[in-house]
């Protein structure tokens, strides 16, 4: 394991993290939006707010976790343009994405993306002490709370104005969701970061509520899965095993169950996030990666960079919680698959987002983009040395 955290610390320091440092726009604010598989930088893409905000979290991270006033210098970097170009400050909310120059270009809302500028503010404000992140992000959840909700759970996609809009961006398979696995795991793991960082009455209800969502009405225990899409009424829209999600659920569940105190509770899903944990080994790992899904009994053969850094947590998650051997080599394992064929060995670049089963990359996946980003990997990075008590 020594090993596994020198080389983690190597690529991290070395490659990863400076790759995103270069992706700072000093001209317009933020970081640039888009770098092609052909490693061209796209400085007039629009610029997401999901890429935002994973990047404010990630280099929060990595301050709260190495201290170097550096990393918390490009949080900042992120947290200014957040606050400068994505809040919606006349509507409420934050836009899905603006234009290179900060002009708002897609100005829907959806609760996924307040999701995850509430886990960025939050992170942030952890490492920097400033009160203005917290009352940005609790004005967020306030949002999530008063508008993108109803009495059953969680609803997606707004309109500016938060009237009706298609879930265009959280629906995938040919299918319109009323309601996403997806948004309702990454509302659960803002809401984790928020009580983690300032405790409350509050998101210690709602995390109950979600995790009781997830037993109840989101798990599927003869299939031992999550389903994904559903319609209002959490029907499910379609035969689909999303292992990278699973496995990534699976360890984000335990941590809200750790972070709000409720093991033993009837809100202590162990049993689940364990038969999810089994499930995805015993299915979905072939010794080496996990592909990202099954649809209609057919598994998506290519690799994608995500889903194997999901993997490499959960595993080690799962051999926490239980002892088993077997899941911590399957950690290492798949640690060893990103080495070998995901991570980008051409100068000036950063992963490859997928890649064949064999480790051919797709060349048809950006480097960079609203959704490739130094978050899942940076996660993996701080869990890893985390969880191997190397950092606090």
């Amino acid at each position: 394991m020594n090993q596994m955290i020198e080389e983690m610390t190597h690529e991290f320091m070395t490659h990863l993290f400076p790759f995103w440092e270069g992706m700072i726009d000093l001209r317009w604010g933020g970081y640039y939006g888009k770098m092609d598989h052909n490693l061209i930088l796209r400085k007039d893409a629009d610029k997401g707010c999901i890429l935002n905000s994973r990047i404010l979290w990630t280099f929060s991270t990595a301050f709260l976790t190495f201290k170097d006033p550096v990393f918390l210098s490009y949080a900042r970097h992120a947290y200014d343009f957040l606050q400068r170009a994505f809040l919606d400050r006349s509507r409420g909310g934050v836009y899905w994405s603006v234009t290179a120059e900060g002009v708002p270009s897609d100005e829907q809302k959806h609760t996924y993306n307040l999701a995850f500028a509430i886990y960025g503010l939050s992170a942030y404000y952890d490492a920097s002490g400033d009160e203005a992140a917290l009352r940005t992000a609790r004005e967020l959840m306030d949002v999530i709370e008063e508008i993108c909700r109803d009495d059953a759970g969680y609803l997606e996609s707004f309109s500016a104005s938060f009237g009706p809009h298609p879930n265009e961006h959280l629906s995938e398979n040919g299918v319109l969701a009323d309601r996403t696995m997806n948004t309702l795991l990454h509302v659960m793991e803002a809401y984790t970061e928020l009580h983690r960082v300032a405790p409350s009455d509050r998101t210690e209800e709602r995390l109950k509520e979600i995790l009781l969502l997830i037993k109840n009405k989101i798990y599927n225990p003869e299939k031992e899965r999550l389903e994904v899409f559903f319609d209002k009424d959490y029907r499910t829209l379609i035969d689909l095993h999303s292992y990278g999600h699973d496995i990534e659920a699976a360890w984000l569940t335990d941590r809200a169950v750790d972070v709000i105190g409720a093991q033993g509770t009837r809100y202590d899903l162990s049993a689940v996030t364990r038969a999810l944990t089994e499930k995805i080994y015993s299915v979905a790992f072939d010794g080496h990666s996990v592909p990202a899904e099954c649809e209609d009994g057919r598994v998506l053969s290519s690799r994608i960079w995500w889903v194997e850094c999901e993997a490499v947590v959960g595993f080690l998650n799962g051999y926490e919680r239980t002892g088993d051997e077997k899941y911590l080599e399957a950690s290492k394992s798949v640690w060893e698959y990103i080495r070998g064929h995901i991570v980008d060995r051409r100068k000036g670049s950063c992963w490859y987002a997928q890649v064949a089963q064999d480790g051919t990359p797709d060349p048809a996946k950006a480097i960079a983009d609203e959704w490739t980003c130094p978050y899942h990997n940076g996660r993996m990075f701080f869990e890893v040395l985390k969880r191997l008590g190397k950092r606090g």
